[in-house]
């Protein structure tokens, strides 16, 4: 078992021919390959989740705006601040509220014939 140990140590299962060294060789390789690829698929996920992170906190920050404008938006509609703001030009609202004109239409007399059928 000495012995066992002692050559896995020198690595004489690289080198000896019986013991197939090219086999093993290729094993390492695959495995050295294999690694590479696992480190390189851990970075590019790692990037992406630092950019789902950046654009999260950019949507909030967004959100927070849309809602500020909204509200401004909101005052801004009201009927008091836009009486304000008028009053400035010299325009004052009506005192008499508006009326709905509705126009009807005339009815077109029908022919003899359009009336029987």
């Amino acid at each position: 078992m000495k012995n066992g140990v002692y050559s896995i140590l020198k690595a004489r299962f690289l080198i000896n021919e019986e013991a197939n060294a090219t086999k093993n060789w290729r094993f390492i390789v695959f495995l050295i390959l294999l690694a590479i690829i696992m480190i390189a698929n851990n970075n590019n996920v790692d990037q992406k989740v630092f950019k789902i992170i950046k654009l999260t906190g950019e949507v909030k920050e967004l959100r927070s705006e849309f809602v500020d404008r909204r509200s401004e938006l909101m005052k801004l509609k009201m009927e008091s601040t836009v009486t304000e703001k008028m009053a400035v030009k010299g325009i004052v609202p009506a005192s008499v509220p508006p009326v709905k004109v509705v126009i009807k239409k005339k009815k077109e007399e029908k022919g003899f014939f359009e009336k029987l059928w």
